[in-house]
């Protein structure tokens, strides 16, 4: 994690569809809304066409579409165009990781800080010098922030999990792994 002082590091925030899509499906969007009050959050119009594909099976996605504290980076430049080509060759080509190599994409070509809880693609973003982190170091830092309580934070956690989520922990073993990884 980037940042000693415990808050938001002020740079923009690009979220994968995971992060987003499990929020919305636990019907706790306004919450990740609250906690973000004051970051510059964004996604990708990739991004935005992948949610509307999941609209038939997961309507509440709808609420992501919608949402005005939301930007979103439509890659038209040559210098975007050619990142994205380079995320998709590192992170795999498939239709799959179309996503994630366009949120690395604005992350790299914009300064921000990608967020993402695919451990393979947080891996080769790593790799490759990119900040990126996950939706447990976003509830970790609006904890130090006063933002959340972490019995608040274990809720969330256990929501989105009830999704289907995969996250590293439960709602019970937040505080002990946000110590374990530093970001608490």
């Amino acid at each position: 994690m980037s940042g000693s002082s415990g808050s938001f590091p002020h740079r923009a925030l690009v979220f994968d569809a995971t992060c987003l899509s499990h929020f919305a499906r636990a019907e706790r969007l306004d919450v990740l809304r609250d906690l973000l009050v004051g970051e510059n959050c964004l996604t990708t119009s990739i991004i935005r066409d992948e949610l509307r594909t999941g609209l038939d099976k997961h309507p509440l996605l709808r609420h992501i579409l919608d949402a005005d504290w939301l930007g979103v980076e439509r890659l038209e430049s040559i210098e975007e165009l050619r990142s994205l080509v380079a995320w998709q060759q590192r992170i795999g080509s498939s239709q799959r990781n179309l996503g994630e190599a366009s949120v690395f994409c604005v992350a790299e070509t914009s300064g921000a800080i990608a967020i993402t809880d695919d451990r393979e693609a947080v891996a080769v973003a790593r790799s490759y010098g990119l900040e990126v982190h996950g939706t447990v170091w976003l509830l970790a830092i609006a904890c130090r922030e006063g933002k959340l309580s972490e019995v608040g934070a274990g809720n969330i956690i256990d929501a989105l999990i009830a999704t289907g989520m995969r996250l590293p922990c439960d709602g019970t073993g937040f505080l002990s792994y946000a110590r374990r990884s530093g970001i608490r």
